[in-house]
């Protein structure tokens, strides 16, 4: 909970900091007196940096005439509304909001404007992460059950094959069935791959900016003559517990894509922030790490946006369409979801993790 401010009662800060909507509370100077948890997440950013920001510096958007519109309904006493305001967040992202302003005289100083935010896409970035669960567990759902009924008569190929093997006195009539053996394991290899482990994650405490940098060195090892690998960490996100090697082996795979879209002379960003009060699904966290790799590449093709945690759905020549599907499995085993935003120039993966404990 944010420190409870001057002029507003515990209860008070708790209930705002508790809301949806982001709450902006300005003084008579429109400067930031105070913002709340849901304002700090929707602007991206926190309230000990931002306390004391002018109006139109924290709230910068095309019309440059925040703190006009701000002033006017401060001296005339009438509230407005906004709709469809776009915000450019400090992480370069443009957002759209629907702004309140309402004038709160009389009232005990300093608190003299009351702004509300409410993002518009936001029911639909719910929905949509909804969607994406529940379409990954249809999805691990039926490829269980197709890898149960492919790997029975694939165990018994394999099996008639060794024993043919045993009984064929021609080495060049034993090079067959050798074929038919490899054949079968690297399709056991595949299936393993596409499920991804099935039994549950070993946890421990860890720092998550040890297994960034793990990533990170695995990634410069792999792309020595680029891209520039950039980070951009917070240092005050807390341990928690999860499985280290399914995360290096998620966030790895997301980063490797990265590294190919970017090139040589591109660029990738590692980005960590924490969400306080965060919605993930249906289900809202106290506190939620946002890690971002973020690449400057062409994009993802529009076609494939809804496709791109399926397995074997690739937009790279080469590729094995298998990465992005077994990353998000092994951060929805961490109860949490990765998402993805693209356009021409830019595609940000975000993987959001509840810092709460892991109920086994």
């Amino acid at each position: 909970m944010n420190q409870t401010p001057s002029g507003l009662s515990r209860l008070g800060t708790m209930i705002l900091d508790n809301l949806s909507t982001a709450v902006l509370l300005f003084d008579r100077d429109l400067r930031l007196r105070y913002i709340n948890i849901a304002g700090e997440n929707l602007l991206a950013v926190s309230a000990k940096t931002v306390l004391g920001e002018a109006a139109g510096n924290l709230v910068p958007c095309p019309t440059d005439a925040v703190e006009d519109r701000l002033r006017e309904s401060l001296d005339t006493r009438q509230p407005f509304t906004e709709r469809e305001v776009e915000v450019k967040r400090p992480d370069r992202q443009i957002i759209r909001v629907n702004c309140t302003v309402l004038p709160l005289h009389p009232f005990d100083e300093p608190y003299e404007l009351l702004m509300e935010m409410q993002q518009i896409d936001r029911q639909l970035r719910i929905a949509r992460e909804e969607y994406l669960i529940s379409q990954h567990h249809a999805t691990q759902a039926l490829l269980r059950g197709l890898a149960h009924e492919i790997k029975n008569p694939l165990g018994g190929l394999r099996g008639a094959a060794q024993l043919l093997e045993r009984e064929l006195p021609n080495p060049g009539l034993r090079e067959y069935t050798r074929i038919i053996i490899d054949e079968a394991d690297r399709l056991q290899t595949l299936l393993n791959r596409m499920l991804g482990p099935n039994n549950l994650p070993h946890l421990s405490s860890l720092n998550i900016h040890h297994v960034i940098e793990h990533v990170r060195g695995l990634l410069s090892a792999e792309f020595p003559s680029g891209p520039e690998i950039v980070r951009d960490y917070d240092p005050s996100i807390p341990n928690f517990d999860a499985d280290p090697d399914r995360l290096i082996q998620a966030i790895l795979n997301i980063a490797r894509n990265a590294a190919h879209a970017a090139g040589q002379h591109g660029q990738v960003r590692l980005r960590t922030r924490v969400m306080r009060q965060f919605t993930i699904g249906n289900v809202r966290h106290r506190l939620v790490l946002v890690i971002e790799i973020e690449d400057d590449g062409p994009g993802i093709p529009e076609e494939l946006m809804d496709r791109i945690f399926f397995p074997m759905v690739s937009g790279r020549a080469g590729g094995t369409g298998l990465g992005l599907a077994i990353a998000q499995e092994l951060v929805n085993q961490h109860q949490g979801l990765i998402e993805c935003e693209s356009r021409p120039g830019c595609t940000n993966f975000l993987v959001y993790l509840p810092l709460e404990p892991i109920h086994e």
